[in-house]
């Protein structure tokens, strides 16, 4: 190649070389002002590629986020505490930025702080590079200021609104035709219109005035006088009611023709002062009748004790028609009380409030509680005082009752007290005869004998049963009855109690369905009714108790009470006795009411059957005609059975089972017949039994022995010293697993209130027999 064609090629490669260097230098240069440019920008500005990872960020950008060069969604989140919802609207912004589409929001941050000021507000906007897919330019900018100005502005437009709408005057404008361009709420409010139904221009001014002749007035003028300018006006209202309204009104008229006239009027409620004026004569009207229908007695005297004014019960009170107004107070006091009512007046006068104890004369049978009060003239009224008188009659019978009640809780302690005695004899008088039994069996000579004792034992034991029941001591055990049984049962003691000159007719329903209650309750009402309606009987007559089912379709009332629908077993006891009297057949199941002589009654006999009744889902009703007879009807739900029921119904089931046993017993007992019966009786069926008569002996006996040897505890509740109670929670302290039964003339409740300790420990009511015993002992270890 010659040197020529060298030189060329040389030339032109040295061009090509200084081309590029200046299009390199022209290009760094451009790079280098977009990057002084983007540096420049006050606000943050941040480019991220598709990671998220950041490219640039001007200064501004790292001041504001203290150089922390984190995405913006990272950084606005964490100044955000990782707000959810926050959250979601970045995600939301990223994810369109990086697809091609821009967008913005506005992020309220909250301050740590409580109040509006520390609530920060950012703008931030996402904007996809062309020709970069993934790549985010971020712009964040601090709104707040902007937002709170906004906040200000709006706060204060709301002040202007709220005062100009809902001031205490009413505010309205209307054009040349008396169409309305403006009404406050209050107007509206006092109109019961609505501020769009107003403004609508379907409604104009004309035709919601009231009773003025505005035939020849213009539309915008509210008054009959062309030339008034204020002046009271009835509108009405949108349910035609009428208002007296106070009106100020000017005509302001704004360039040429109708279209620039309007009206500025002020509108005063005068309704309300009318309405104020009225009330107050209503007031006094109310109070008038107020002190004339008061449930007590009320009296003003002046200061010589004279009566001014009076209520129409003070009259009643003195069971008399004549006028009392006028008279002196005293003058109506009975002789003995009179000096201590002078006295009292004399003390109102320095105390506030005076009261005692009076009787009214021409009422004395009536007790009044007396109260007085003085009025001095400082008070604005007339000087004198106020006496208020109530009926305190039904009170002082009701206290005397409440002494009655308690007399009779003291008798049913004592008769608890007894039943606990008796209980202890009772479980060794048939302990010792299941083990005499043991001995003798049928056809044996001694078999009856020892039969006739156990039977008179479980005799009394009813009879205890019956006396704690009274003491209301008997823990309540509803369960499945059948009616028939149950007053089967009782026949026999029922024509004891009637006597023989009063016949005892039962007819039993077929197919009677089951209740659910208590036996002992179930009987006691019946009894009760039975014994009163012997006492209605007093010359004999006829005693019937009919059984029947009773289907109630839908709910109906009787006498007040409503009956659900349901099938019920219904019982009517009804006699042919002299009857209730009409007057008091509504209150024979208040507690205490007796007709009956002082001494022949308690009061108590038909509260209690209404009681029973009700707890157990029934009602009770009574028909009653004089010298005809009295009918009881009591009205039981039929037994609904339920799994509940159905556990409770096979753990009462008999079972034949084996009776005898392994394991050591540590019986605690003071009663040394009980003591003895029951240690022999488990030693019989293969229990070891170690014997404690008190709970301290109890102690020793397990420390000796050591605990893990004794596999279950029996013990008496009430002991001398240390009881079953206090015993167990000492050894359970040490103890914690060990299996308890107690056994007591008492009831399981009136225990298991004062032991704090797990519920699941078994109880064996006293008297108990041998079977009894050995079968609960059997199912407590049976459960290890």
């Amino acid at each position: 190649m010659s040197p020529t064609i060298w030189i060329a090629i040389s030339s032109f490669l040295a061009l090509v070389i200084l081309a590029l260097v200046f299009v390199v230098w022209r290009y760094r240069k451009m790079l280098a002002l977009r990057q002084y440019a983007f540096a420049a920008v006050p606000r943050p500005r941040q480019i991220v590629d598709p990671r998220g990872k950041c490219l640039f960020a001007n200064p501004a950008f790292e001041d504001f986020f203290g150089g922390d060069l984190r995405s913006v969604p990272d950084l606005i989140l964490a100044e955000s505490h990782g707000d959810e919802e926050i959250g979601r609207k970045l995600a939301t912004l990223e994810l369109n930025a990086k697809n091609g589409v821009s967008g913005h929001v506005e992020i309220e941050i909250p301050g740590v702080g409580s109040g509006d000021s520390d609530v920060q507000w950012r703008h931030v906007a996402a904007y996809p590079l062309p020709n970069r897919p993934g790549y985010v330019f971020w712009f964040v900018d601090d709104i707040t200021m902007r937002r709170q100005m906004e906040k200000v502005i709006n706060d204060q437009q709301q002040r202007f609104v709220d005062l100009l709408e809902n001031a205490p005057i009413g505010f309205f404008s209307v054009d040349a035709d008396g169409a309305f361009l403006f009404a406050n709420q209050t107007l509206t409010d006092w109109l019961g219109y609505s501020s769009s139904e107003l403004e609508s221009g379907q409604i104009k001014l004309h035709d919601i005035v009231a009773e003025a002749a505005l035939k020849d007035v213009p539309a915008y003028h509210p008054f009959e006088d062309v030339e008034s300018q204020s002046g009271e006006v009835f509108l009405k209202k949108a349910d035609g009611e009428k208002r007296i309204l106070a009106v100020i009104s000017q005509h302001i008229a704004e360039g040429s023709g109708d279209k620039g006239f309007r009206t500025r009027s002020v509108v005063r409620n005068l309704t309300l002062e009318r309405e104020m004026a009225t009330a107050l004569e209503q007031s006094e009207k109310r109070f008038r009748k107020f002190f004339n229908e008061a449930p007590v007695g009320i009296v003003l005297l002046n200061e010589r004790g004279v009566i001014t004014e009076n209520n129409r019960a003070f009259q009643e009170l003195l069971a008399t028609t004549e006028e009392v107004k006028g008279k002196p107070l005293l003058s109506l006091i009975g002789d003995q009380e009179r000096e201590s009512v002078r006295d009292a007046l004399v003390s109102a006068t320095t105390y506030e409030r005076k009261a005692m104890e009076v009787h009214l004369t021409g009422n004395s049978d009536t007790v009044c509680n007396m109260n007085v009060t003085h009025v001095d003239e400082n008070s604005g009224l007339p000087s004198g005082y106020i006496l208020n008188f109530t009926d305190t009659t039904e009170q002082r019978s009701l206290e005397a009752q409440f002494a009655q009640s308690q007399k009779m809780q003291a008798v049913g302690q004592l008769a608890g007290g007894i039943a606990h005695d008796f209980n202890n004899l009772l479980t060794a008088m048939i302990g010792f005869s299941d083990l005499l039994l043991l001995r003798h069996r049928p056809g044996d000579q001694s078999f009856a004998d020892i039969m006739q004792i156990k039977q008179n034992a479980n005799r009394a034991a009813n009879l205890v049963r019956q006396l704690l029941a009274f003491s209301r001591q008997q823990t309540l055990q509803p369960r499945r009855l059948n009616v028939t049984d149950i007053i089967a049962e009782l026949a026999h003691l029922l024509r004891r109690l009637i006597g023989e000159t009063i016949e005892l007719r039962i007819t039993h329903g077929r197919d009677l369905g089951d209740v659910k209650a208590d036996q002992g309750q179930l009987e006691q009402v019946i009894i009760n009714l039975a014994v009163n309606a012997r006492d209605a009987m007093d010359q004999g007559g006829v005693l019937e108790i009919i059984t029947s089912n009773v289907m109630v379709d839908a709910p109906y009332k009787v006498k007040g009470e409503e009956i659900p629908p349901g099938d019920y077993v219904l019982v009517k006891v009804q006699d042919t006795g002299h009857g209730i009297p009409t007057e008091i057949i509504d209150r024979i199941f208040d507690p205490f009411f007796s007709t009956k002589e002082v001494g022949a009654g308690t009061g108590l006999g038909l509260s209690t059957v209404y009681g029973i009744v009700k707890q157990s889902g029934g009602f009770v009703f009574v028909d009653s005609t004089a010298d005809q007879g009295t009918v009881f009807s009591l009205l039981l739900p039929h037994f609904q059975e339920d799994a509940q029921d159905q556990d409770e119904l096979a753990a009462e089931t008999p079972k034949a089972q084996d009776l005898t046993g392994r394991g050591n017993i540590l019986l605690v007992e003071d009663e040394d017949a009980v003591r003895s019966f029951s240690a022999r009786a488990l030693e019989n069926k293969g229990y070891k039994v170690l014997e404690a008569n008190s709970g301290e002996a109890a102690l020793e006996i397990l420390q000796e022995e050591g605990g893990e040897v004794i596999d279950l505890v029996i013990t008496d509740v009430v002991m001398p010293k240390m009881d079953g109670p206090t015993l167990i929670k000492k050894l359970y302290e040490t103890h914690p697993d060990l299996k308890v039964i107690f056994i007591s003339g008492y009831t399981e409740d009136s225990f298991r209130k004062t032991l704090d300790v797990d519920s699941a420990i078994e109880f064996l009511p006293k008297p108990f027999s041998l079977k009894q015993l050995a079968s609960k002992v059997k199912d407590v270890l049976a459960t290890q």
